[in-house]
């Protein structure tokens, strides 16, 4: 059975109850794939990129390791270049589960 995710400390402006889409101008949504990106991706993207802290010290800021945060770079890059790339729309979430179903 797999462990509960750790929380992690999110400081991004983004707040709310819904979530933001980012998609091509043009094209309706309706004709649009998504891509999910969650909130501690974004979070660790902005401490890495924006802010220009190194890993290590996103991974403090946010309650987490170093690997957790390259492991989240990773697949946040890689989703956004998929997005723009492909033209899809990209939509950012909360969070995903935090409970094993």
């Amino acid at each position: 059975m797999p462990r509960y995710k750790k929380p992690r400390k999110c400081n991004c402006p983004y707040e709310g109850q819904r979530g933001m889409i980012y998609k091509p101008i043009g094209i309706p949504m309706t004709e649009l794939q998504h891509i999910t990106i969650y909130r501690d991706e974004l979070e660790a993207m902005r401490l890495c990129d924006l802010l220009d802290m190194t890993q290590e010290t996103a991974g403090n800021k946010m309650g987490i390791s170093r690997g957790t945060v390259q492991r989240l770079l990773s697949s946040a890059r890689k989703k956004i270049i998929k997005a723009v790339a492909e033209r899809k729309a990209l939509c950012i979430e909360k969070e995903e589960n935090t409970k094993p179903t």
